[in-house]
């Protein structure tokens, strides 16, 4: 006995079904109960950590790719905190050179604002303006308003984006959780909501003074929603995105471990809240994992001395399928738009012919991080219970991914 594939698609990929042979996908994954699976036009992840060149010991642009393969993800987004940084031709061609060589899906590589990600000099913007999706300096704010206006001017001109990674070092004061509940009743360092809606509110502004395309990285606090909502309503053009642990997790959760230590940190239930209001009603327009592995010995110091992020990208789509499809709180169509339509329209990345994903939804299972095919291991959602597995993925054409029992 087996089932049959569904196809499900959002209006704007209703033809990427072309030349796809669902006969065969129900004959290759055959089903005791008659189960039906779906297939999904490829994930797009505009936020990762591949962490190569530079940090291969934690993750690899193989290992990285394979791992999204899993995830049903067939293009992604890569950070440029790396060594040597991505802020010339000559330095972003290194990491261009790798996925190249090594590359399962599609990788795009962000160049970064500024020179070093120090925050100082610009970046080779113009000459990296062909090879990198965006410019962003991730796991920096860019502290110096006149610096990101100049930054933000010089991308309007080049019609391209500016990611920003929203902090104020001034007012971090050596926190490594939310500034709260927890915090306080743990003797912890906690970093405060303002210490982002400040750098959010600030760019916003230079956004609407500069024309510059904004999109807002790894949105956590209640105040940073609103003032999106608020800039969208006046016409500004920003996006934004969270992860899934800042709309499945709260401070509440918290262990004292490693595995919950991310930047920015879990917050309050209100900012949770009021996430999931914004990917409701549209002021949140992506959800991107943030996968940012660390080596196991990295993740083994609590939460004070252990590195922030947490590898997410195989679990992702379960996971928000488990905690926001199946609980209503969105449906599977809105699901889609953030996951596919909403980070391949705002970064102009295509859904290329033979670009999707094969899922059994209705397979429940434990999240396992041992199973994981990324280097890294930590993830604050050990052990949780998911459905949907990812059966298949193929990428332009190529099986990239399959599930083996």
């Amino acid at each position: 006995m087996s089932g049959s594939v569904r196809i499900l698609a959002p209006k704007a990929y209703g033809s990427f079904t072309d030349n796809i042979d669902t006969e065969s996908l129900s004959r290759a994954f055959p089903s005791e109960d008659d189960t039906d699976f779906v297939l999904f036009p490829g994930f797009c992840d505009v936020h990762v950590h591949f962490r190569e060149p530079g940090f291969s010991y934690k993750e690899t642009i193989y290992s990285g790719s394979r791992a999204a393969a899993r995830g049903g993800y067939t293009a992604v987004c890569t950070m440029p905190n790396l060594d040597p940084v991505p802020d010339s031709e000559e330095s972003i061609s290194i990491e261009k050179f790798i996925i190249d060589r090594d590359a399962a899906i599609n990788v795009y590589p962000y160049g970064s604002i500024t020179v070093g990600e120090a925050g100082r000099e610009l970046s080779d913007m113009y000459g990296l303006r062909h090879l990198a999706v965006a410019f962003s300096d991730d796991g920096h704010g860019v502290q110096d308003g006149d610096v990101m206006m100049k930054a933000m001017e010089k991308a309007a001109a080049l019609g391209t984006l500016i990611a920003s990674h929203c902090e104020v070092n001034a007012l971090l004061n050596g926190g490594y959780i939310n500034q709260g509940a927890y915090s306080a009743a743990h003797g912890h360092k906690g970093i405060s909501s303002e210490s982002e809606w400040k750098e959010v509110e600030r760019n916003i502004e230079l956004s609407d003074k500069t024309g510059c395309a904004l999109h807002l990285c790894h949105m956590s606090t209640k105040e940073s929603v609103q003032m999106i909502r608020q800039a969208k309503k006046q016409g500004i053009d920003v996006t934004a995105e969270t992860a899934p642990h800042y709309l499945l997790l709260t401070e509440d959760d918290l262990q004292e471990d490693g595995a919950w230590k991310m930047n920015p940190p879990l917050r309050t239930k209100k900012d949770r809240e009021a996430l999931i209001e914004g990917i409701r009603d549209g002021t949140i327009d992506i959800i991107a994992t943030d996968h940012a592995p660390h080596t196991a010995r990295e993740k083994a110091g609590g939460l004070r001395d252990s590195a922030f992020g947490v590898s997410g990208i195989e679990i992702a789509f379960p996971l928000c399928y488990t905690g926001l499809v199946k609980t209503g709180i969105i449906s599977l169509d809105r699901l889609m738009e953030l996951l596919i339509v909403n980070p391949r329209s705002r970064f102009g990345i295509p859904l290329n012919r033979g670009d999707w994903c094969l899922w059994d939804l209705a397979d429940e299972y434990s999240i396992d991080p041992g199973e994981f095919i990324s280097m890294g291991k930590s993830t604050p959602f050990s052990g949780r219970k998911v459905y949907g597995r990812c059966l298949m993925t193929s990428c332009g054409g190529n099986e990239v991914y399959r599930y083996l029992k």
